[in-house]
């Protein structure tokens, strides 16, 4: 069976840095995961992104040596199997918020005796190794997203599931959530980040959150281990609006956009 980076430098814990696919395009993937990312996450959630688009962008992310990571749509069996059937190695699942939905990501994401995956991994099997089913569950990663007040609240209990290796926070969601708008980096805001990463700690749980390149070492100094610094769209965007701003003649700091 081929490494997981990603599961591996949560066992040597090791910071991790990813980035993001919200577009349906398997040369997206392609270039994305041959920059050296740690992890290389499709997202079916709020990406453009369905399960046919989905395969051929795991062939272009299996072909490099990042982690081909999903965040699926819902914690639900029948799409969380199937990512995993064809490629996936880890999985993000959205709006986690109880130890019993903590509990659901575990069933769904892992075979017997862990969980109680159903047995058909059919692109997978010949990908990795023929013992796929026998080993999957040491090298599947299955992490739940923290996303709402009520998971925050809720923390040791989800932490405390056998199972939870590592978490990642939806910062916008968890804003939301507590009445600041989207992703404020208001002291109630800070103050919830730093709760989950001390419990992470705690716990021996890695800590994952949603980021971007200018606050992706503030979030590495308040425990966080593993950080998404870019989407492929926001870089495209950034990218097309400095280089506007260049052809014109303009400053750079005119542009909009940020290093990536």
């Amino acid at each position: 069976m081929r490494p997981n980076p990603l599961r591996d430098r949560l066992l040597n814990n090791e910071r991790s840095v990813g980035c993001w696919l919200s577009s349906p395009s398997s040369i997206n993937a392609e270039v994305a995961a041959r920059v050296g990312f740690d992890y290389t996450c499709i997202d079916m959630q709020h990406g453009l992104v369905d399960y046919s688009s989905i395969v051929p962008m795991l062939q272009a992310i299996n072909l490099s040596t990042t982690t081909a990571t999903v965040r699926v749509p819902w914690n639900e069996p029948g799409i969380i199997g199937k990512v995993l059937d064809a490629g996936a190695m880890a999985v993000i699942v959205p709006m986690v918020n109880t130890q019993a939905e903590a509990e659901q990501v575990i069933e769904r994401g892992y075979y017997h005796p862990k969980g109680g995956r159903s047995s058909g991994p059919i692109r997978v099997q010949p990908l990795e190794d023929p013992d796929y089913p026998e080993i999957a569950n040491d090298h599947v990663l299955m992490i739940p997203m923290i996303e709402t007040i009520e998971a925050v609240e809720n923390i040791d209990e989800i932490l405390s599931v056998d199972g939870v290796d590592a978490i990642y926070v939806g910062p916008m969601d968890l804003s939301v959530s507590m009445g600041l708008g989207r992703a404020k980096e208001d002291p109630p805001f800070v103050e919830a980040l730093d709760h989950i990463a001390a419990r992470c700690a705690a716990h021996g749980v890695y800590p994952g959150i949603h980021g971007n390149p200018d606050i992706i070492h503030d979030r590495f100094g308040r425990g966080f281990k593993m950080v998404t610094v870019q989407s492929d769209l926001a870089a495209m965007r950034l990218n097309l609006v400095e280089s506007l701003a260049i052809g014109r003649g303009e400053g750079v700091d005119d542009a909009g956009g940020g290093g990536y």
